[in-house]
């Protein structure tokens, strides 16, 4: 073992194997030129987590690679995420990242078996609270109710599974007072003679920057009393005319940083396993929930894995969709066009740390391989149902199709979450089903109808959040659609009607609806026409009839 002080000492790495492999990287290294590389990308010994391994591998920010996710617990993940601040209405950047976070906690849950206990923070006091409330002449406190409000109906319209708790930064003023007790008190915060407290980054030497390679940030600007430009405050003074809470340095209110450190402690204690949000966020908003964290909890390693989503672009765009820039959309405006099963395939078409550049043909995209799945499933169900006809079905070759297709999306998502990956593999699944089920208008040999069931019941599992429905619309269609069918059935019966045969002049029978019946006919014909472009498409097929419901790519059916 060698000593890394003895060879750099303002390096904080101290540990080597003998084989020559830096501890943590688990990367060979050659002399010191070999060592500088491998601690420019990885300038702090991570330390891999004990515990429960869950077979799937992610990138971790913390290390640049992909890891082996390990929690703590058997089978249950600790997860905090970055929550809004609520200052206005929420944007389709924002909805991106939450969107794909969400769709990675059900593919642990739903796939891997994985209780994901997930707490996020209401960010409802901040400078632009403060500013925006002083714009439109109201409370912050009522603005920020307002926008949180608005913001949790917008991830119920895209879908986006709640956290197990909000948490509002006001309700959690005496824990964050406490916390930054005891950051001081530890010797990693001091208090100016302004009534301001700021955390000292000098304290902890060179475990300041475990997210983001600090040569050359400054920090955060604006404040003249901080020993070290990197220096961020835990504690602001208070202003004229701002809200205020009591605290043993006067008057004032928390940083932006410490809550999330407080409330994610207050939860969950001194480890985390997952800590997720934004790109934008790693610095310096994650890189200060560390250092703040494990100052408090004097750790040396808080979070395990952190997990940056890509940000969202305008296409043609190089910058990220904000507010600030005015290249953003908003939630409402998207839904006007477009549905949340298509964002959310979106989504999924890209991986969830990746940039993804938003534009029609993007979105098209997204709403053309909805329709593809939503048809597959409307033509399995018809099969299954003796609606719809076909050759006979190559059974054999679906099942070998269907087993590879699990083990091909369980890899790929065990993967970093490779979701574009996983949905080529299902949409070939499909592309393979749809061969089969080519209508015929006669039929020899026996029916397979288990092997599409088997299919539709996997596409939806993987698939369920953008491939579900209502299920108070489905029964109101279907029985319209089982009323029209008795109606049709009864106007198709036929009376029969003597012709003469003009070449050997007898009678023959021909059968034709009923008269008095036809309107009943036309009606249906009517129903089927108007309800069409309301997004119900009505099949005839012979007596039988089949539905199904789409909105742009959302489709119901039956």
């Amino acid at each position: 073992m060698v000593n890394c002080r003895d060879i750099l000492p303002s390096v904080n790495i101290i540990v080597f194997l003998t084989s020559g492999a830096l501890v943590g990287s688990r990367k060979p290294f050659c002399g010191t030129k070999g060592f500088l590389s491998s601690f420019l990308r990885f300038p702090f010994l991570w330390i891999k987590p004990v515990g429960f391994d869950t077979g799937v591998k992610t990138y971790n920010s913390l290390t640049k690679q992909k890891e082996p996710l390990v929690l703590a617990q058997e089978r249950i993940a600790t997860w905090y995420s970055c929550g809004p601040t609520v200052y206005d209405h929420a944007h389709l950047g924002h909805a991106c990242s939450y969107v794909r976070f969400d769709i990675l906690q059900r593919i642990l849950s739903r796939l891997f078996e994985i209780n994901v206990i997930h707490v996020m923070v209401i960010t409802d006091i901040d400078d632009k609270i403060i500013q925006r409330s002083l714009e439109q002449n109201i409370s912050p406190t009522v603005l920020a109710r307002m926008h949180e409000e608005e913001f949790k109906r917008d991830m119920q319209a895209l879908r986006v599974l709640p956290p197990a708790v909000y948490m509002r930064v006001t309700d959690n003023i005496p824990q964050i007072v406490a916390f930054i007790e005891r950051i001081i008190g530890n010797g990693h915060g001091y208090v100016t003679s302004q009534g301001n407290v700021y955390f000292d980054t000098q304290s902890i030497g060179n475990r300041y920057g475990k997210l983001v390679n600090l040569g050359g940030i400054v920090g955060e600007l604006g404040a003249q009393d901080k020993r070290d430009p990197r220096d961020f405050a835990l504690w602001k003074a208070s202003k004229p005319h701002e809200p205020h809470w009591e605290s043993p340095w006067g008057q004032g209110r928390p940083g932006w940083h410490i809550e999330c450190s407080t409330i994610a402690s207050s939860v969950f204690g001194s480890q985390l396993d997952i800590h997720s949000g934004g790109i934008d966020l790693a610095f310096p908003h994650h890189e200060n929930e560390i250092a703040q964290s494990e100052a408090y909890h004097q750790c040396e390693q808080w979070g395990n894995y952190f997990l940056h989503s890509g940000h969202l672009h305008l296409k043609g765009s190089v910058e990220k969709m904000s507010k600030s820039l005015k290249n953003y959309v908003t939630i409402n405006d998207f839904l006007e066009s477009y549905t949340a099963n298509e964002f959310r395939l979106f989504c999924l078409l890209t991986r969830y740390r990746s940039a993804i550049d938003y534009s029609d043909a993007s979105t098209n995209e997204a709403r053309s391989t909805l329709s593809t799945i939503s048809a597959f499933c409307h033509n399995a169900q018809a099969y299954m149902q003796g609606h719809l006809l076909c050759q006979p079905i190559e059974e054999g070759i679906l099942w070998e199709r269907l087993s590879a297709t699990q083990s091909s999306v369980r890899k790929a998502l065990a993967d970093d979450f490779d979701t574009p990956k996983a949905v080529g593999a299902i949409m070939s699944l499909i592309h393979h089903g749809n061969c089969q089920l080519q209508p015929a208008t006669k039929v020899d040999g026996p029916r397979c109808p288990a092997v599409f069931g088997a299919m539709l019941s996997y596409v939806r599992e993987i698939l369920g959040e953008v491939h579900d429905s209502s299920g108070v619309l489905n029964n109101v269609v279907e029985e319209l659609v089982h009323f029209r069918s008795k109606v049709r059935k009864f106007a198709l019966s036929v009376g029969d009607q003597a012709s003469q045969n003009p070449q050997t002049g007898s009678e023959i029978q021909k059968r034709h609806p009923q008269p008095d019946r036809v309107p009943l006919l036309k009606a249906c014909d009517a129903l089927r026409n108007n309800l069409a472009p309301l997004g119900v498409h009505i099949k005839d097929r012979g007596t039988n009839s089949t539905w199904e419901i789409t909105r742009g790519g959302e489709t119901r059916k039956n």
